[in-house]
């Protein structure tokens, strides 16, 4: 009876190591989260940060080339990358801080480490000279200082003059413009298609 107790004694002591050693595994695995990353990395599908009636500006080589304003905004920091997803409004400067043009749209994508901008919906550019770009959507690269799109465009020029037409590229500025593949014309009283 004695021996009999020693191996239920050294039975019951195995199994309790075994049973502690399961449980820590089980613990350890358990404390391993994959959505907890170290603190200034983005989880995925969540913004780092979120601000209301936002107003950002975009710079190059220290000039003021953009100040963007935008009902909300989200700012995801490993990817480098801000979504404007309302009511975009944007005024564009030149390399000597002067206005001019403005972009209206629906929503509007940063990539910050391209320094490039991307409007979505709805797109509207008006420059200070009087000319007029609608289309869906507009990209701007702000180091190449040039906005183009491969959507359809509806172009108004000073002369009030509508163009129309599939591709557009230009300076900011919408002074250098070209569309791509143009589809029609109207003149004041005349229709050229």
């Amino acid at each position: 009876s004695l021996r009999r107790g020693y191996f239920w004694y050294k039975k019951s002591t195995i199994e309790s190591q075994v049973n502690l050693i399961i449980i820590l595994i089980l613990f350890i695995f358990a404390c391993q989260n994959p959505d907890i990353q170290k603190i200034g990395k983005t989880r995925d599908g969540v913004p780092d940060a979120e601000s209301w009636n936002a107003i950002i500006t975009l710079t190059n080589k220290g000039s003021k080339r953009a100040v963007i304003r935008s009902g909300h905004l989200e700012k995801y920091q490993q990817r480098q990358y801000i979504l404007l997803d309302q009511n975009v409004d944007a005024d564009f400067f030149n390399n000597e801080e002067i206005y001019t043009s403005n972009l209206k749209s629906d929503i509007a994508e940063i990539d910050e480490a391209k320094d490039f901008l991307v409007a979505m919906g709805n797109v509207v550019v008006v420059s200070d000279s009087g000319v007029t770009l609608y289309t869906d959507t507009l990209s701007w690269d702000n180091v190449d200082e040039k906005v183009f799109t491969d959507d359809s465009v509806i172009f108004i020029t000073e002369e009030s003059d509508t163009l129309y037409g599939i591709g557009f590229k230009s300076d900011i500025e919408l002074d250098n413009w070209e569309i791509m593949k143009p589809t029609g014309v109207f003149h004041e009283g005349i229709n050229e298609w």
